[in-house]
């Protein structure tokens, strides 16, 4: 399915879910201006087809005392699939890695590293980023205030 066959029930629906995982259908169909089954058969295609992908907690990391976040520009000493392929795994299972992205610009990866504190980065940094396999340089950027970091997509 792809962003062309969704109509407006179908963006309703996902700008309602982004907003409110929990909400019944019910109180969906409601508020698109459906039907309960009409809402549930939809619902059930876009879970079906990848569109909506899972369903989770949004936890509070300030709460959880994991207010530093730091950005990583990551440059790469070897490009080819196979070592960017090995990067991707590596990555991945590190925990305190929220985001990776492949980059087009002047460096390979950027990565949003969430810790506790300065020494909790700097020790995430020294034992498992820059043991990384194919990296050849790293900058961070840490960040002083979360501006906008809620995750939802216009999808109207």
């Amino acid at each position: 399915m792809d962003t062309d066959s969704l109509d407006t029930f179908d963006r309703a629906i996902l700008m309602a879910l982004a907003e409110e995982g929990r909400i019944s259908v019910t109180e969906l169909a409601r508020r698109i201006g459906l039907s309960k089954s009409p809402t549930q058969a939809r619902l059930k295609r876009l879970e079906e087809s990848g569109v909506i992908r899972g369903y989770r907690a949004i936890l509070d990391p300030i709460r959880l005392g994991l207010d530093h976040v730091a950005f990583v520009e990551v440059r790469m000493s070897d490009t080819r699939e196979a070592a960017l392929e090995a990067f991707n795994k590596a990555v991945a299972a590190i925990p305190e890695v929220e985001s990776a992205h492949l980059i087009a610009g002047n460096f390979d990866y950027l990565l949003k590293v969430r810790t506790a504190d300065m020494r909790a980065y700097r020790r995430v940094l020294a034992e498992k980023l820059s043991t990384l396999p194919g990296i050849s340089l790293t900058s961070t950027y840490v960040a002083m205030q979360a501006v906008k970091d809620d995750g939802l997509a216009d999808v109207t």
